[in-house]
């Protein structure tokens, strides 16, 4: 019995002896594994608090860097247009002196300048603002040519032996010419009705491309022998769009429409026959910056009357027909022929003022025009 007893007593101390020890190589293992801290942890593919905290740290670190190289990138875009555009003329100007050989392409030119919104009036030809007075400056101002030009006539008019009312400039010293051999000239004349169409016949048959506007047309579009037709004209002001929509075909827009709608940047010859609306034409050119695109202008002007949307009493209305021509002269257009026809009337402005014929046909030319 005693001997059962101390047996069991020695079992227990052994199973005790044995549970101590596995309980202190499990402490021995832990705190090891806690000395040793992250390596371990890594080697064992669970990382600890502190290892997760510190890759955390990382990752946050990695995207504020790439947050500021990315702002910085868009920085330096920036500083790199903004040097763009302040340094490019000083740069053109090194560029230049370093290179003095001409590019092989001239750069493009702005096709319009921008708007204005009213012609810049000369002052009175006197301080008594009479008529009189007005009217000896315009007329003297529209019959003394500027420049002098070797030129090409209608038909008609040289079979005739005159020199006739619709000319064109053909000296060397301006472009025409030059574009006439070269085939790429271009001409557009506007007219109401039948008119003398023997100037346009001459340039087209020189090699001119030759666009001749009438609203009169029954068609649309027509070719013409050497000469294309169109069922438009020109006006001082597009057709209102509620209106226009309502019709399959519009008659009249701005010269700039016109040249728009036909993908033209350039007319060597502009010939109009507006029968009083070229001086509201003439205005929207000169503000709309238009003249730029032509080359030389052939106008009729009328004088027995203001003219379209023309107010004003008589010396403002005369003043105003000298300012308008006064703005063809700045935009370097010339006057280089004169004609008057003996058979119209002579009414200035309902009157006669100093014989003055009721109808002018003027050309100039720009003597600063390259196409």
């Amino acid at each position: 019995m005693d001997m059962g007893r101390e047996r069991l007593t020695r079992g227990l101390l052994l199973r005790l002896g044995i549970l101590l020890t596995a309980v202190c190589v499990c402490v021995h293992v832990y705190l090891e594994t806690e000395w040793q801290g992250a390596p371990a942890a890594q080697a064992l593919g669970r990382p600890t608090q502190s290892n997760q905290n510190w890759g955390q740290r990382s990752r946050t670190k990695h995207v504020s860097a790439e947050a500021e190289e990315q702002d910085r990138s868009v920085k330096r875009r920036i500083s790199y247009v903004r040097t763009l555009k302040k340094d490019s003329p000083a740069r053109k100007r090194d560029e230049d002196r370093e290179d003095p050989s001409p590019p092989c392409c001239p750069p493009p030119r702005p096709h319009r300048k921008t708007p204005r919104w009213h012609i810049d009036l000369e002052p009175w030809a006197s301080e008594s603002h009479s008529l009189e007075d007005e009217a000896k400056r315009f007329l003297h101002y529209i019959t003394t040519p500027q420049v002098s030009c070797e030129s090409l006539t209608g038909e008609e008019a040289a079979q005739q032996g005159a020199k006739g009312a619709w000319t064109a400039c053909l000296d060397p010293k301006y472009s025409l010419a030059h574009r006439i051999r070269s085939k790429r000239c271009r001409v557009y004349s506007f007219g109401l009705g039948v008119d003398d169409r023997s100037l346009e016949g001459s340039l087209a048959r020189a090699g001119c491309e030759v666009h001749c506007f009438d609203p009169s047309l029954k068609q649309p579009h027509l070719q013409q022998a050497e000469m294309w037709l169109h069922r438009l004209s020109v006006d001082w002001r597009d057709p209102n769009p509620a209106f226009a929509a309502q019709r399959q075909y519009v008659n009249t827009k701005k010269l700039a429409t016109i040249l728009n709608d036909f993908g033209h940047r350039q007319v060597d010859v502009l010939k109009a026959d507006m029968e009083s609306a070229e001086w509201k034409i003439l205005e929207n050119l000169v503000l709309e910056g238009v003249l730029d695109s032509v080359g030389q202008l052939l106008l009729e002007l009328h004088l027995h009357w203001a003219g379209f949307e023309v107010g004003g009493d008589d010396p403002s209305v005369v003043r105003y027909w000298f300012s308008l021509l006064k703005e063809l002269q700045r935009a370097n257009f010339h006057l280089f022929h004169v004609h008057s026809d003996p058979a119209k009337p002579h009414l200035f402005l309902h009157k006669n003022v100093l014989n003055a014929s009721s109808a002018y046909t003027l050309s100039w030319v720009n003597t600063e025009w390259k196409p």
